[in-house]
């Protein structure tokens, strides 16, 4: 699978095996009035535009993040919470891929991880661990930890089947992680993530049928 770029600190390593992978606090070239890279940024005016398009498609948001000026995580996100809202309900939308109870869609959720890490918009990457994010950890603690990688790589290893547990299914993700630091040293970690979603149970909400990330485990070589 392809691999995604992304910055993060490896000061949180000891606690969560990760919080992530994080950036110097600041403002990046490109970025925005609060830091946040733009998805244009990113990858490109086109390719921006392309997932604009395909998000307003989907979403069922009066005023939908799908802009442009937002980090591509958070367009991304929004395209796999409309997709995951209307799963089930008639034909799938053609712009949903994947599918969202997928093994794919899990590790998808990773790379959103990375890349909204990667971009500074840490609201975003805080998401993608629930909607109270990573356990034992404060929103300015969970910022803070990202602080002294220049840049890191995340790639996704071989998905294999998940598994199912008191309402609930557990997809593991691979990953290897290169990182390097801002006084050039390079690292690399290998681990995995959990990832968790609540499997049809009633009274679930949209977001406890979408998945996140549960756990991490990451070691250094």
């Amino acid at each position: 699978m392809q691999a995604t770029s992304l910055p993060r600190a490896f000061s949180w390593l000891s606690l969560l095996a990760l919080a992530a992978c994080g950036i110097p606090p600041g403002q990046a070239a490109g970025g925005s009035a609060d830091g946040v890279v733009p998805c244009a940024a990113q990858v490109g005016a086109q390719d921006a535009a392309r997932r604009v398009q395909v998000c307003r498609q989907v979403s069922p948001a009066t005023h939908p993040p799908c802009n442009a000026a937002n980090s591509c995580a958070m367009i991304e996100e929004e395209i796999a919470r409309s997709c995951a809202l209307f799963d089930g309900n008639g034909a799938p939308m053609a712009d949903c891929r994947p599918a969202p109870k997928s093994a794919e869609a899990a590790a998808a959720v990773v790379e959103r991880y990375y890349s909204a890490i990667n971009a500074r918009d840490y609201d975003t990457a805080w998401r993608q661990w629930g909607e109270n994010g990573p356990r034992g950890q404060t929103p300015a603690g969970f910022r803070a930890g990202f602080a002294h990688t220049r840049t890191a790589k995340v790639t996704i290893g071989k998905l294999e089947p998940g598994e199912g547990a008191a309402g609930s299914i557990y997809q593991t993700v691979p990953v290897t992680v290169d990182a390097t630091l801002d006084d050039g040293t390079r690292q690399r970690f290998r681990g995995h993530y959990v990832l968790r979603r609540v499997n049809g149970v009633d009274g679930a909400t949209p977001e406890q049928l979408r998945w996140h990330i549960d756990s991490a485990r990451l070691s250094a070589e």
